[in-house]
């Protein structure tokens, strides 16, 4: 049985040039998914338009966002400041710019670390499955028992309240969903040919489970990445609201929905414009993932009838 799976696993220079067109023609499929999905096609320009103003807000912002300008204090939306002022006076325009990079940082941390311990856990409990498995995933599940931001809450009120500490409490509260959803394409892959056959080759462990093993289930983590993207803006913009991430004058989307709130019956643009950029940002990256895995789902329908109502 060994043999003949080591038969399958050696190609001919005709089956690698085929295989090669295979996958090119895979990728053009993935492509032309994605573009006939209007939903993820504008998530694609919602979600490019927020990094683009994440990265190069602070060069076209109208005023300094720390400025102080009391005369001007709780002035309403004018051409001066098309989003008003706040109490200090303060460009609102301005805040929201530059809040825009403290989320975007804070989201591709805890996206990245979750992503990393997540992928590492779920391939390890896919690949050695038995005791490592049920070990890995018993611990997960203790995890899913409570909700993400609760999650997130218990290890801030351990560490304390602070930016650096919320996104080492929500990449903590991430961690599950990426483990398992990494470990249930892996226990799938593990029983693929080539994956035997490196075995019966004799590679190690670690290679086996990220060079091939990881290239092959990506695609699931790549989705799971985005909407997780989405979920950490949106998380990390509550803790910011209830005092615990960001404190002022740190201009982050929840901290200026906090200090508006007092003023919202006189000045509700304090309040307003930070909650339509997080509504804009979550929903951008959320069409953003539902596109990605409508694309990278070999069962989704390319024809325009079916994608073009999305």
């Amino acid at each position: 049985m060994i043999t003949e799976q080591l038969k399958r696993t050696v190609r001919t220079p005709i089956q690698v040039v085929q295989n090669g067109f295979r996958e090119q023609s895979q990728a053009g499929l993935i492509v032309r998914r994605f573009i006939q999905n209007r939903l993820g096609m504008l998530g694609l320009v919602m979600s490019l338009s927020y990094f683009g103003i994440a990265l190069i807000g602070p060069h076209i912002m109208p005023y300094d966002a720390s400025t102080m300008e009391v005369v001007n204090r709780l002035a309403a939306p004018s051409l001066a400041h098309p989003f008003g002022t706040d109490q200090f006076g303060r460009d609102v325009l301005s805040r929201v710019i530059l809040g825009a990079r403290y989320s975007l940082r804070v989201s591709v941390l805890v996206v990245s670390v979750s992503a990393l311990a997540g992928i590492t856990l779920g391939l390890t409990a896919g690949y050695y499955g038995d005791l490592v498995d049920g070990a890995i995933m018993r611990f997960v599940d203790i995890m899913f028992a409570f909700p993400s931001i609760l999650l997130g809450l218990v290890v801030i009120a351990i560490l304390g309240p602070g930016l650096n500490q919320a996104i080492i409490a929500l990449a903590v509260a991430y961690t599950p969903i990426m483990t398992r959803i990494t470990r249930g394409s892996a226990v799938s892959v593990r029983t693929e040919e080539y994956v035997l056959a490196a075995i019966t080759y004799g590679e190690r462990n670690i290679n086996i489970m990220f060079r091939e093993m990881l290239p092959n289930l990506i695609s699931a983590v790549i989705v799971q990445a985005t909407i997780t993207f989405a979920y950490a803006t949106l998380a990390e913009a509550s803790l910011s609201y209830l005092g615990l991430s960001a404190q002022p004058p740190t201009p982050t989307w929840g901290v200026m929905i906090s200090a508006g709130q007092s003023f919202l019956t006189i000045a509700p643009w304090m309040s307003l414009f930070p909650g339509l950029a997080i509504m804009y940002t979550v929903l951008g990256l959320s069409f953003l993932g539902v596109g990605l895995r409508d694309a990278l789902d070999p069962k989704t329908d390319i024809e325009p009838s079916a994608e073009g109502g999305r």
